[in-house]
């Protein structure tokens, strides 16, 4: 099988086509390296921007995975123009031709983001959806989109992910148990702005499973899921990442507790991808933390703007070059342009 994965140079496609390719799938990705590229040498690059495809570009592809586009509030945000582009047009566009040359499925990622504020309700995804904020509005329509195009000859699944953390070759700082984990080993100290709210947490690992499973499905199956390893308050995610760091590093780590009011307070059900896509998660907040100590020496400065999505993202639009922010970007290429 041949897969197409747009935006598969970043956190999660860093690790993600390792995986596929041990799997005997032969993996080409678009993307703009942005962050680099931490791939291995045999995955194939389309030098393209995403709107730039044609049909006959993705003839060749039994599965296209759309990862591409701006990947939290914090970009969204900033640049709420772009984030429509990216996470809600793009997506369609290429669902649009993937199905007009003949590739079998669809996955899009999307985000649980897309739930906005719930009441301490257990959401699955039947549940309406209520976001009022950029990223998880263009999340949504990303989703709308791409979901209206399935048939029986086109599948499509979309993944609602809840909030990714652990180990990557292209690593992010700036995501909740990664950031505490960074605090932690700095400071020596967890800030919880809001220890009340509800989360759902993903496992790196268990992320990419999701992905296999979803490629590997049987090929009638099309559908919307979320995509959780546990559901947790702030301040629970804070005491585990506390605990898992003094028994694995024997570091002793201070919380500082506030109550700033949030307006995004979701949980999700994943019963769903259980029963149809045999999705069953097997890591949890500690084996996160322990991923993370595991790795410890591949980080640089913590304080790297490599290790932030936003930081980049604004030196981006800022205009400079990608080789001026990465010193150690590897084997890009100059052209490729993609979200």
């Amino acid at each position: 099988m041949k897969v197409l994965v747009a935006g598969g140079a970043g956190y999660l496609g860093s690790v993600l086509i390792p995986r596929l390719l041990e799997r005997g799938y032969k993996v080409d990705v678009v993307d703009l390296f942005w962050f680099g590229n931490h791939l291995p040498r045999q995955v194939g690059t389309l030098n393209k921007d995403i709107f730039h495809l044609t049909v006959e570009d993705l003839e060749p592809y039994d599965q296209v995975v759309f990862m591409a586009g701006l990947s939290n509030d914090p970009m969204a945000e900033y640049s709420p123009a772009k984030n429509f582009v990216f996470n809600a047009a793009a997506p369609a566009y290429l669902a649009y031709i993937a199905k007009i040359a003949g590739v079998k499925r669809y996955v899009y990622a999307s985000s649980c983001s897309v739930y906005g504020y719930t009441e301490n309700e257990l959401f699955d995804e039947t549940r309406p959806v209520s976001s009022s904020y950029p990223y998880g509005i263009s999340k949504l329509q990303g989703e709308q989109a791409v979901m209206q195009l399935s048939d029986d000859n086109f599948s499509v699944i979309s993944l609602r992910k809840g909030t990714i953390s652990g180990y990557s070759p292209r690593m992010r700082l700036d995501l909740i148990v990664n950031t505490m984990f960074k605090s932690a080993i700095k400071d020596r100290v967890i800030t919880v702005n809001n220890p009340s709210i509800w989360r759902p947490l993903l496992s790196i690992q268990d992320a990419a499973t999701a992905y296999i499973r979803s490629i590997e499905a049987n090929q009638k199956i099309s559908g919307i899921f979320n995509i959780a390893s546990g559901n947790y308050t702030v301040g629970e995610v804070a005491d585990l990442v506390k605990n898992a760091i003094a028994e694995y590093m024997n570091l002793q780590v201070s919380l500082n507790i506030k109550h700033i009011q949030d307006f995004r307070n979701y949980k999700v059900s994943t019963e769903k991808a259980a029963n149809v896509l045999s999705f069953h998660p097997t890591n949890d907040v500690k084996s996160i933390v322990f991923d993370l100590v595991s790795n410890l020496k591949k980080f640089e400065d913590f304080d790297s703007p490599n290790y932030s999505n936003i930081q980049i993202f604004k030196k981006m639009e800022n205009g400079l070059q990608v080789h001026d922010m990465q010193p150690g970007l590897k084997h890009a290429a100059a052209e490729a342009v993609s979200v």
